[in-house]
């Protein structure tokens, strides 16, 4: 049986359920893991990608995987047919019971689409050195991922005060570019 994610189809291959069935996987593990963990997958990946590809381009794979992600987590774990402040408030509790952050809108415009939204406790970076960038190129797809699947607009977004260069909360911008 070869191997689905090697295989170069120039499509996603991904899907919700290849996540599989965790719970029956790992009953004596559980669901949870340590955020050192998860980490230590993140940036030893985005090491590699670099080395071989460039920062930048490294940074734009996991924006795209990120954007991929958060399609496939909105479209699984958010009820897509409510109301704008229904839809965030699920957002901002899904966010939070998954421990992936704790998600506060700043700012919104709903004639132009665009939106500020910071995280706290973000699982990328809080508790990060200082060392004066912002690193959260997945979260950045991730957010832009779940804006689409639920305005059905294409959204840029992007980091602008980062744990990682300082700051206490991740802060995006994003802006709707169709």
């Amino acid at each position: 049986m070869s191997n689905v994610f090697l295989r170069n189809t120039g499509h996603s291959v991904f899907s919700w359920e290849r996540l599989g069935n965790i719970k029956e996987g790992r009953g004596d593990l559980g669901e949870d893991m340590p955020v050192l963990v998860y980490r230590l997958m993140q940036f030893t990946m985005l090491d590699v990608l670099a080395k071989a590809h460039g920062g930048e381009q490294a940074n734009e794979y996991f924006r795209q995987a990120g954007f991929l992600a958060g399609m496939e987590f909105a479209k699984n774990t958010l009820d897509l047919k409510t109301d704008f402040n229904t839809f965030l408030a699920n957002l901002q509790n899904t966010l939070q019971t998954m421990k992936i952050g704790i998600l506060r809108m700043e700012a919104f415009d709903s004639d132009t689409g665009s939106i500020v939204l910071t995280v706290g406790q973000d699982l990328d970076c809080s508790g990060l050195p200082i060392t004066n960038e912002n690193v959260c190129s997945y979260d950045e797809g991730f957010i832009a991922g779940i804006l689409e699947a639920y305005t059905g607009k294409k959204y840029d977004v992007r980091e602008v005060d980062c744990w990682a260069n300082g700051d206490r909360v991740c802060r995006f911008n994003g802006i709707v570019v169709d």
